[in-house]
This record gives structure tokens, C-alpha cells and sequence, in this order.
């Protein structure tokens, strides 16, 4: 119909219109028969395979977290026990060179006292042969020179024997 330049058309778009509303359910019920019988069981079992691939995914997943929290537990035990065995070596270590130290203290100590020891009785000896020589010495020289003095009745044996008696008496007074 026309009137007066503008069309008017009959029906508006959303005027249900009968055969169309059965035309299209006819459509849609044949194609979803059609998609049910092709399409929809190949897409329900991907769907259920694709479903299955991701719970199996899941599931190794969890097994292998739970595998790296066993070995993080195990390694932490390991480090935990290399700690304590590290702890313990450097104490034996500090330990065993402390008693070394003592030892080598008390023994160098020990190897001092009795150098010292030692050198004390040499000293003492050297000293005790000194005087001996310088007893001997003067008793020599006194008989020597009570001989030429005397050059008399007595003989050397006499003379030493006097001398020596004399040495004796003056180191007694002295000390």
C-alpha cells in the first residue's frame, strides 16, 4: 500500500507470523536431530576424552607435587643432618686441636723444665770441675811454693795433703 509517498508495510517485525514460527521449529528440530546424530555424540566424547585428559593432568599434577614436597622434605632432612654432622666435626675439630695444643703446651713445658734441668746439673758440674781444677791448681802452687820455701824434710804427698787441708778450712769459714 501506498499513500501519499510512504510505503506501510504489513507486519512489523515483531508481529508473530504463524507459518514462519513453524517453518523455523521444523528447521531447528531437524537440524538438531541431524547435530545429535552427527555432531553431538563426536563432541560429547571429545568433550568427556578432553575432560579426562585434564583430570588425569590434574592428578599428575598433585602426584608430583606431592613428589617434590617428599624430596623438599627429604632435602631439607639431608641438610638439617649435614648441619648437625658439619656442627659436630668443627666442635671434634676445636676439641682435638685444643687437647693438641695442651699436649704440645705440656710437653714443651716439660722439654723446657728439663733442658732447663739439665743445664742447671751441666752448669753445677762445669762449676764443681772448675773449682776442683782451681783447688788443684793452688794446691799445686802452694806445694810448689812451700817447696821452694821449705825445701825441706817434707815430702810432696805431705804437702799437697796440708795444703789441702787448708783449702778445706778456708772454704768452710767462708760459707
Amino acid at each position: 500500500m501506498l499513500t501519499s509517498g510512504i510505503i506501510v508495510l504489513q507486519g512489523g517485525l515483531l508481529d508473530p507470523n504463524p507459518g514462519l514460527i513453524f517453518w523455523t521449529a521444523i528447521t531447528f528440530v531437524i537440524v538438531l536431530l541431524i547435530l545429535r546424530k552427527f555432531a553431538w555424540g563426536p563432541i560429547v566424547g571429545a568433550l568427556e576424552d578432553r575432560e579426562k585428559a585434564i583430570q588425569a593432568s590434574i592428578d599428575r599434577a598433585h602426584s608430583a607435587k606431592d613428589e617434590a614436597e617428599a624430596a623438599l622434605r627429604k632435602n631439607k632432612e639431608l641438610l638439617a643432618k649435614a648441619d648437625a654432622d658439619a656442627d659436630r666435626i668443627i666442635r671434634e675439630g676445636k676439641a682435638y686441636g685444643e687437647q693438641l695444643r695442651s699436649e704440645m703446651t705440656a710437653k714443651a713445658q716439660t722439654e723446657s723444665n728439663r733442658m732447663i734441668a739439665a743445664a742447671k746439673e751441666e752448669i753445677e758440674q762445669e762449676k764443681r770441675r772448675a773449682l776442683d781444677e782451681l783447688r788443684n791448681e793452688v794446691a799445686d802452687l802452694a806445694v810448689q811454693g812451700a817447696e821452694k820455701i821449705i825445701k825441706a824434710n817434707l815430702d810432696a804427698d805431705k804437702q799437697k795433703a796440708i795444703v789441702a787441708g787448708m783449702i778445706d778450712d778456708l772454704t768452710k769459714h767462708r760459707n
